[in-house]
């Protein structure tokens, strides 16, 4: 039996085991980098290690350190989690070694479906539809996709569409692939466009039974990555349900599979295709859990201990919808900072690995939550999930909030028109629901909170209305970067129910809005919360202090990160969208392209340095006819 298990990971998958764990009465073990000192999944555990450093391949990809944590916090299980070690044979290997019980696959089949070439070799044998391998040097046939052979979550994948684009972006992913995962070897496969994702949730045993509960649809994404995901799929039939189910057993049995995995799919009509096997748990496997009712954390416990699984597995019933919360800006790049107020309520499942007053590290993946509606049917669920985000209070740093109710609200989404490139420039995402509410309003509201608390502060006088005259001679307006608005004379048809520094009620035409306004002194935003979302804004001064202003052509660094590579000299001459450098940030390698054609006059910046938000990374002096 388990006593004490020690979590490989961070964040929220360390705080979801350690639930189950509490539940079940095992003790638990944190382990933790310098950025997560103060992190919740730390606190919440019964006991924590430090992992010196910030880097994953210093703290939580060091198997002897994890190894080192295990021994002095008498630590008798891993969990891995996922991501980092999770799909690392060497790893389990190492902690059965230790003589520890490995909460996961067998490390033979990890090692088999490690190489994603080899796991196609398998699969084929085992009977399983797969895409066929390319040539890396000449494909052949475009478009096609560059993959990374070691690892997922979208690191080392780039889609090529021209010969001309192939040998840079292969050694661009190989880069990505090494740096993310230790293993530069990269495969192309054709690029099977505007398919389904599709996985199905595996669940074996040591005794020989091999459960499958369903499938998820995973396939809107954003470079490459997962945002939304659902079970069961709105796009499968009963009868390629089955196909599905068949294959994924196919597979578990013919790596000899024990745990909980996924088996992952392209399906486009009746095409099935497989993609590759995740021998460890996936992160949205909260809503198999919601529709089967079962806990897959505690299967997993259990059968680690050796326990059999019922010869048959538990019946599905109702739908879940799961969202990826992320911190970045609408151009899908990471963001960093203080998360100054998180929380979301209602009807939904929350699995967070931050609170109010987290510190959103450049070190690790972005992620924030990942929220999950549940319901008897598909648009119950969406409709809860709608609402919980739409309410939610999400401050200090920029996140997907907006995009994910845009998904969740448009009618493809709404008809299960879902497919891999579902988020593409020219995808089926186009539009969005209105929910009523006056966007001109949380503005105004922000202004009079403004008001309120100016009036509240005053030392003399503090018995006038704010802004009093004799004599007005000019409207009183509130400028912020983003909008603009006038509050006194209010606009037409509005009045005002109440205004205080942190709440304002105003009704129009009959309709009566309340906004919660929060304001932080570090950095000035307000934040206005209500029910349609939320609007952020930036207060410009009346009285602007003098500016440092950057050169005219300046590339700015869009988030913290590395100077990775850098493209160009000092006189070059670029055209408009042509790489300059590629900064690395939160695992992923980013590329900054000229806005224009022009001439090179400055690169501040070399490989290997450090850069923060805002910093000249090049500039260039836009040519002129």
């Amino acid at each position: 039996m388990i006593t004490r298990l020690l979590v490989a990971n961070r964040g929220e998958i360390a705080r979801r085991v350690f639930r189950t764990c509490g539940s079940l009465g095992i003790s638990t073990v944190a382990v933790f980098s310098d950025p997560d000192a103060d992190a919740p999944h730390v606190a919440e555990a019964d006991l924590a290690v430090r992992l010196p450093g910030a880097r994953p391949s210093d703290t939580y990809l060091h198997i002897g350190r994890i190894l080192d944590a295990c021994r002095a916090s008498g630590a008798d299980a891993v969990h891995p989690g996922y991501g980092f070690l999770s799909e690392n044979a060497e790893f389990a290997r190492a902690v059965l070694d230790a003589g520890l019980v490995w909460v996961g696959p067998p490390p033979e089949a990890i090692a088999a479906m490690g190489s994603k070439v080899a796991a196609k070799r398998l699969m084929e044998q085992a009977g399983v539809p797969v895409l066929p391998s390319l040539d890396p040097e000449a494909p052949g046939e475009f478009p096609v996709l560059v993959k990374a052979s070691a690892g997922g979550g979208g690191r080392g994948m780039r889609i090529v569409r021209a010969a001309g684009e192939l040998a840079r972006e292969v050694e661009s992913a190989r880069r990505e692939s090494a740096a993310a995962f230790g293993d530069g070897t990269v495969f192309v496969e054709p690029l099977l466009e505007n398919a389904r994702h599709v996985e199905v949730q595996v669940l074996a045993d040591r005794h020989g039974t091999v459960w499958t509960l369903g499938e998820r649809e995973c396939s809107v994404q954003r470079r490459h990555q997962k945002v939304v995901e659902e079970c069961p799929s709105p796009g499968i039939s009963a009868e390629l349900r089955e196909r599905l189910c068949e294959a994924a057993v196919r597979a578990a049995r013919k790596i000899g599979y024990v745990g909980a995995g996924t088996v992952e799919f392209l399906v486009k009509g009746d095409r099935v295709a497989f993609l590759e096997m995740n021998t460890r748990l996936q992160v949205e496997h909260p809503v198999t859990e919601l529709v089967y009712g079962v806990d897959l954390v505690r299967l997993q416990l259990e059968v680690a201990e050796g326990a059999a699984l019922p010869v048959t597995p538990p019946e599905p019933a109702g739908h879940a919808v799961e969202v990826r919360l992320y911190a970045e800006d609408g151009d899908y790049l990471p963001q960093s900072g203080v998360l100054r107020r998180f929380e979301v309520s209602g009807e939904v499942r929350v699995d967070s690995g931050v609170e109010s007053g987290s510190v959103i590290s450049p070190y690790y993946d972005p992620m924030l939550a990942k929220v999950i509606g549940y319901g008897r049917v598909r648009a119950e669920a969406v409709r809860k999930l709608v609402t919980a985000l739409r309410r939610a209070k999400l401050h200090g740093v920029t996140t997907n909030r907006d995009l994910l109710v845009k998904i969740l609200t448009s009618s493809a989404f709404g008809a299960g028109d879902t497919h891999t490139g579902f988020l593409a420039p020219d995808g089926p995402l186009h539009e969005v629901s209105r929910d009523g509410s006056d966007d001109d309003l949380p503005v105004l509201a922000a202004a009079l909170a403004m008001a309120a608390g100016n009036r509240r502060r005053a030392k003399v006088l503090a018995g006038l209305p704010s802004g009093w005259r004799n004599v007005r001679s000019q409207p009183r307006r509130a400028r912020f970067e983003e909008a603009e608005v006038v509050y006194d004379p209010l606009p037409q048809g509005v009045t005002v129910i109440s205004a205080e520094p942190y709440e304002v009620v105003l009704e129009r035409d009959g309709v009566r809005h309340a906004f919660e306004v929060a304001r932080y002194d570090e950095d000035g935003r307000i934040y206005v919360d209500h029910v349609g979302g939320c609007a952020e804004l930036t207060p410009l001064p009346r009285l602007p202090e003098p500016v440092e202003h950057v050169a005219p052509g300046s590339l700015l660094a869009p988030m913290p990160g590395s100077v990775l590579r850098v493209e160009v000299e000092p006189g070059d001459r670029v055209t408009k969208g042509q790489a300059v450098l590629v900064l690395e940030a939160m695992k992923m390698e980013h590329r900054i392209a000229a806005p224009s054609d022009g001439v090179v006059s400055d690169v501040p910046v070399e490989k290997g340095r450090q850069v923060e938000a805002g910093a000249v990374l090049a500039i260039i002096q836009e040519e002129t006819s």
